[in-house]
């Protein structure tokens, strides 16, 4: 043990929201149970990069009494981060790349008015390939994965005519999601890019994926940032061009 500076997370303060993960090139943090957590102080080098990119200053750092920084601890852990990532991006026959046509007419016993405008298989951020036809030329949403739940028009108002991109900011990985979106931008030229979350704080973190995989890409893009309330009213759209 040694007296050194480490970092402090107060859990009353965390929304989860992952920035935090992102921020910590020692991966020392990770969400656990919706909370992010500083999972081993040999990881930690007290430095603190991750301070300035949390939005309800749950962080800090103090100077305490803690195990060393271990460089060869940390190069491992982050090895084996890199091969759990890669494991679980395996194939299956459900994420297969399909191309639908929306429906122009309802299913039967259905009303016109709940067709589907669902354009291709997968959805999911993290199983879809940023080669995708999907993304040709394409004005792409962004979603988190409870917006279509709250908004019952999700469909007819958001996805007609748009490619998606589905996911949790909040329990997933957004570090792996920021590479994904940089890939998909680096890779395509989107007509357009909108991100839609719920009104709650931890949703908001899909706007700071976006923000910083447009960073990372090198792609000059804008934006629309859509928050949807809990009854799936949308409260507020606006252009984010940083």
């Amino acid at each position: 043990m040694a007296l050194r500076n480490i970092v402090i997370i107060d859990e009353d303060k965390c929304n989860g929201c992952g920035q935090c993960v992102t921020a910590c090139a020692e991966g020392a943090i990770e969400i656990v149970d919706g909370k992010a957590k500083l999972i081993s102080e040999v990881y930690c080098d007290g430095l603190g990069a991750c301070l300035g990119h949390c939005p309800e200053d749950a962080i800090t750092v103090e100077q305490r009494e803690a195990a060393e920084f271990d460089e060869k601890a940390t190069e491992a852990h982050l090895a084996q981060q890199q091969k759990e990532k890669a494991q679980a991006s395996f194939q299956c026959p459900g994420i297969a790349a399909r191309q639908m046509e929306p429906e122009d007419a309802a299913p039967d016993g259905q009303t016109a008015d709940v067709r589907s405008q669902l354009s291709h298989w997968p959805v999911q951020l993290m199983l879809l390939s940023p080669n995708a036809p999907c993304f040709a030329d394409t004005d792409l949403l962004l979603v988190a994965d409870c917006v279509p739940f709250a908004m019952a028009d999700f469909h007819s108002r958001l996805l007609a005519g748009h490619s998606v991109a589905v996911g949790c900011p909040k329990l997933d990985d957004s570090g792996q999601y920021i590479e994904k979106v940089a890939a998909i931008l680096k890779a395509n030229k989107l007509r357009s890019l909108t991100v839609v979350h719920m009104e709650v704080p931890c949703c908001f973190g899909l706007t700071h994926i976006a923000r910083e995989a447009i960073a990372r890409s090198g792609v000059k893009m804008p934006f629309e940032d859509v928050t949807v309330d809990l009854k799936g009213k949308v409260i507020k759209t606006e252009t984010i061009d940083d």
